[in-house]
């Protein structure tokens, strides 16, 4: 049976051309190497599964390649870079400081970086989740931070910037990563799926993208889950059913019954969705978020505002033609104030069904007020 190897680790990026969402990262490190004004101290922090540490071993293989490009990308055939891509460079160290939190870890690395390099000009020191050190290992690596040899370069990475001292951040230059687009993820899982012989819906992958909010690594994972469970197959249907996602179609069905004062047929879709398993504060708060998508689609310049695929934009603008404003931002009220309020309600099936009653009377009670305003 063949060692399988998870999509994450597979088509982890090897150069900073193919790191996905961080470009002005990328550019600044790539334009600091071809200036040759690299610094030798670095920060990288933002959430997890968005570059950090790909992004560190980028810059650890690049600025020790025998022939760097003139765009400052890494050869792939020098001795270091060949020992790099095996895993075999000894001017590499990486340090997890979230078991290794200690001084004695510290000093350990300390005592190393006198001894210059044997292949290559650069050693380099990836210190992941930097946070976790203790403090008496923080002040132990502060001298050696901010006065290190010509040949060493720190590379710290975290996920919590303000847990880290400020000593330390004053000699670092710190470079903040920031959550991948859903678009660009998307973009990803399509190349992944079509390397792989995978079939997959856009509107599947766009689903993948949300969920992983943000994070690469983390739509990687679930993309692999769906590719487990549907084979070679994979579509909006079984993404929805799996991630356990109210379907875009519940959300269209039940706006329009409340815009045309369709109140038996609001309250059946919601028993539906209840008898499915959804929680009914997840259901309003996606039906808040489905308003507001219609409400963006009143205009056609903020259309682009939605991540969605073209099909399910067309059926907005169709639903936006249908629906006022005035309806549409009531409703977002009424959305808003049982959102707060649902936790602290004692029967919250009651208190979704009040809020869906009350939306579905808005049609009809500014009818009322404009007969009045006439008659009077």
């Amino acid at each position: 049976m063949e060692n399988y190897i998870v999509s994450a680790r597979k088509y982890r990026p090897q150069t900073f051309r193919t790191v996905v969402g961080q470009q002005h990262i990328t550019n600044t490190l790539k334009n600091a190497i071809t200036s040759n004004h690299l610094a030798q101290a670095f920060l990288f922090c933002g959430p997890r599964g968005v570059g950090k540490t790909t992004c560190a071993r980028i810059l650890a293989k690049t600025i020790n390649c025998f022939a760097i490009t003139s765009e400052g990308e890494a050869c792939d055939t020098c001795e270091s870079c060949v020992s790099f891509n095996a895993n075999a460079s000894l001017n590499i160290h990486e340090l997890d400081a979230a078991s290794n939190n200690s001084v004695d870890e510290i000093r350990l690395i300390v005592e190393q970086v006198r001894f210059a390099p044997q292949l290559g000009t650069h050693k380099v020191y990836i210190i992941d989740e930097v946070h976790m050190l203790s403090n008496s290992a923080f002040n132990a690596f502060l001298k050696t931070l901010e006065e290190p040899p010509k040949h060493a370069v720190f590379i710290l990475a975290t996920t919590e910037k303000h847990k880290v001292l400020p000593t330390i951040l004053s000699r670092c230059q710190v470079f903040d990563f920031n959550r991948i687009k859903n678009e660009d993820i998307a973009n990803h899982l399509a190349h992944i799926a079509s390397t792989e012989g995978v079939s997959a819906e856009p509107e599947a992958l766009r689903v993948i993208a949300q969920k992983a909010d943000g994070g690469l690594r983390d739509a990687c994972s679930i993309f692999d889950q769906m590719v487990s469970f549907s084979g070679s197959n994979i579509t909006y249907k079984v993404v929805a059913e799996n991630l356990h996602i109210l379907d875009y179609d519940y959300y269209f069905k039940i706006t329009d019954a409340l815009n045309q004062n369709r109140l038996s047929d609001v309250l059946l879709i919601f028993d539906e969705i209840l008898k499915n398993g959804f929680d009914g504060h997840h259901f309003i708060v996606g039906l808040g978020e489905h308003i507001r998508n219609v409400l963006v689609c009143k205009d056609p310049a903020t259309v682009q505002l939605l991540e969605t695929s073209q099909n399910i934009k067309d059926t907005y603008l169709q639903q936006a033609q249908h629906c006022s404003n005035g309806f549409l931002l009531k409703a977002l009220g009424i959305i808003g104030r049982l959102d707060v309020n649902y936790r602290i309600a004692k029967n919250q099936r009651l208190a979704v069904e009040l809020a869906l009653m009350q939306i579905s009377y808005l049609n009809n009670a500014a009818s009322l007020d404009a007969e009045k305003k006439k008659m009077s």
